[in-house]
This record gives structure tokens, C-alpha cells and sequence, in this order.
């Protein structure tokens, strides 16, 4: 779970820690998007330093959340974590990410290890989608946020060519990095943020726009055990949709399954109109 950094993405998000309970990161600007870092990067670099807190891989993470306080810049940064309660079976760990004495990024997260084994279900289905092979690859365009998109490997299931006001804000595919690596919670906190958002099918960012920043993330990680087998080569299928904007603010939900139909991780977050 808080393995030696092997991958581009494993190397980008690597904590050394410094103190019991301190860690320092450095922020790379490949991961950029409009103003500044894609919100599920600094989610997993947080988690990375959590994980590395507890020190113990059989207390998987459960859920995260995430409060984005002020735009991170490139360079490094501290991460304080701080154990807020700790049981026979479960941890509830906190972590701040600082830059420059600012509070970039607050985070709360529980761990388990596994709870009544053998009770287990799942009704929910993934969506029955054409398989990423048979799926044109999404395509780069140059600028920042190309940069960002060229870490992973997408084919779009739920995607509009053009924004229309009348359409369901909807949006997802197929993705998986772009340097193989196997599943883990850490990757499923960052691909919880790391497709364009749903209001795009409704709504167009104009060349004033700032993006939809996330003002909150929270990811619930729904089956550990099974992501940490997910092999390098295989896909993830995400799908994410918006139902309400007021006020500038809009939520979206997401779900994360492995390309054999187990839900892996749901998301919400709340995002501002920038």
C-alpha cells in the first residue's frame, strides 16, 4: 500500500518523512490544470503520508476527505499528520499540507482492516459500456492541461463533443495510467478527480474561466483488497454526473470499478464556478 516509488505517479507523489508525525512533498507542475494542482493529486499525496503515518498495511484507508484551503504553487511542501484516535481494528488520522507557512490542504481519513468477512454484496452493476480497446483513445491538445491529461491513458464512454444546457451533465470512460502501475487506494484518490468535470456537457469555460476548482473531496474506498490486485495493464471505468449548481457551487458523484465489475471507490466533492 506505501510501497517504494516505482512509478512516474508513485515518484510525484512520494512523501519522505522527516519527523514521527512530518513529512515533506514536492509539488510537480505536470500536474497542473488551469491555475493550479489537480485536487486528486494532492488527495493522494496526503494519503501517501497518512498511510506511512499508521504504518500498518492491514488498516487499508476506508474513506478521505479533503478540504482545498488555497492554490498550491510547484516546490515542496510539509505534510503534519496527526493520529486522531486509534483502536484494535481502526484509525482515524488527520493531515495538513503547508507551503510557505499557508494551509494548503486539510484531510481526514479512517482506516480498517477488514470488518465481518464473508458478509458481503454488491448490487450495483457497472454500466454495460464498450470496451476501452475498441475505444478511440481521448486525444491531447497542447497547454497545461494536456500536460496533466497525458499521465493516464482515457477513452471516453460519456462524453459531449459540444455543451448543451438541456443535456444530463455526465461524463467518464476508461482510463488507467499512463506508466503502468498496479491499484491501490492512493491512485483511486487521485482518479476520483481526474476527469474533465460533468458540467462541461452542459456548460463551456470561456477564456476568463478558472476552471472548476474542488473546495471538498471525499472518496470512499469500497474494496481494498481487490484494488491492490488490479495488474498495471488493466483499465478502470469511472463514471461521474452533476444533478445541481446554485450560488456558483455544484456537487459531483463518481464511481470507480475495476474493468472486471467490482465497485472499487465512490466520490463526491463540491466545486466552484470559477
Amino acid at each position: 500500500m506505501c510501497d517504494v516509488p516505482v512509478s512516474r505517479f508513485d515518484r510525484d507523489t512520494a512523501v519522505e518523512r522527516v519527523a514521527e508525525d512530518e513529512f515533506e512533498a514536492r509539488i510537480d507542475p505536470s500536474w497542473w490544470i488551469v491555475a493550479g494542482p489537480n485536487g486528486g493529486y494532492l488527495n493522494a499525496i496526503l494519503l501517501r503520508a497518512i498511510c506511512e503515518r499508521v504504518g500498518e498495511p492491514q488498516r487499508q484507508p476506508r474513506t478521505l476527505t479533503t478540504h482545498f484551503t488555497a492554490r498550491a504553487v510547484e516546490g515542496p511542501s510539509r505534510i503534519t499528520t496527526h493520529i486522531e484516535r486509534s483502536g484494535r481494528s481502526f484509525s482515524t488520522v488527520s493531515a495538513r499540507m503547508e507551503q510557505n507557512d499557508r494551509l494548503i490542504a486539510y484531510s481526514v481519513a479512517a482506516l480498517a482492516s477488514p470488518q465481518r468477512p464473508g458478509f458481503e454484496f454488491q448490487d450495483r452493476r457497472m454500466p454495460e459500456v464498450t470496451p476501452p480497446t475498441s475505444i478511440e483513445r481521448r486525444k491531447t491538445e497542447g497547454g497545461r492541461i494536456d500536460e496533466f491529461r497525458r499521465h493516464f491513458d482515457q477513452h471516453s464512454v460519456w462524453e459531449a463533443e459540444e455543451a448543451d444546457p438541456n443535456a444530463e451533465a455526465i461524463t467518464g470512460g476508461w482510463i488507467r495510467p499512463h506508466d503502468p502501475r498496479g491499484g491501490d487506494a492512493i491512485l483511486l484518490s487521485q482518479l476520483a478527480d481526474a476527469w474533465p468535470p460533468a458540467l462541461f456537457s452542459k456548460w463551456t469555460p470561456d477564456e476568463n474561466s478558472r476552471g472548476v476548482p474542488t473546495i471538498e473531496l471525499t472518496v470512499h474506498f469500497r474494496a481494498p483488497q481487490i484494488a491492490l490486485v488490479v495488474k498495471p495493464d488493466e483499465f478502470y471505468l469511472m463514471r461521474f454526473r452533476t444533478g445541481t449548481a446554485h450560488d456558483g457551487f455544484l456537487e459531483e458523484d463518481g464511481e470507480i470499478w475495476s474493468q472486471d465489475g467490482v465497485l472499487l471507490a465512490q466520490s463526491r466533492q463540491l466545486a466552484l464556478l470559477a
